[in-house]
């Protein structure tokens, strides 16, 4: 008797802002292009009203790959380029506290007509994720002395 397991698939958040990556979303989804039915899409102001905590959370609580995409150095928020730079790297410090691999967390320049580009992301996070696995299999506690 053989049983017929379906193997998750990893999931992936994107936090996409308004005026980049949002936009992008959107452009891709009005020339009906396909990408993978486990990436979830919220649309954010400015990536650096989260804390990295907020991260670590998402990765505790399933989901296996987060890309900010965002505005860049286009951005019209000024504090948006520096301070989500600063936000992605403690956050990379609180990962791999956690045995999170950072490539897990992605920071990535999309447009408003970036189509291509968004797509690249999502499918190079998607291919990252099946050759390393799901988050629950690396994730443990910090170390405390």
């Amino acid at each position: 008797m053989s049983l017929n397991i379906k193997k998750k698939e990893p999931s992936i958040l994107v936090l996409a802002t308004l005026a980049g990556g949002y936009a992008g979303a959107d452009a891709t989804g009005q020339v009906h292009a396909d990408y993978p039915a486990n990436t979830y899409i919220l649309p954010i102001m400015c990536p650096v009203i989260f804390p990295p905590d907020f991260f670590i959370h998402s990765f505790e609580r399933g989901i296996d790959g987060i890309i900010v995409m965002y505005s860049g150095t286009d951005s019209p928020y000024k504090i948006e380029a520096d301070g989500t730079a600063r936000l992605i790297n403690e956050t990379y410090a609180l990962m791999k506290s956690r045995g999170i691999d950072i490539r897990r967390l992605r920071l990535a320049a999309i447009c408003t007509v970036c189509v291509k580009p968004f797509l690249k992301e999502i499918n190079q996070m998607t291919d990252l994720l099946k050759g390393i696995g799901l988050v629950k299999e690396e994730l443990h506690t910090p170390v405390t002395s």
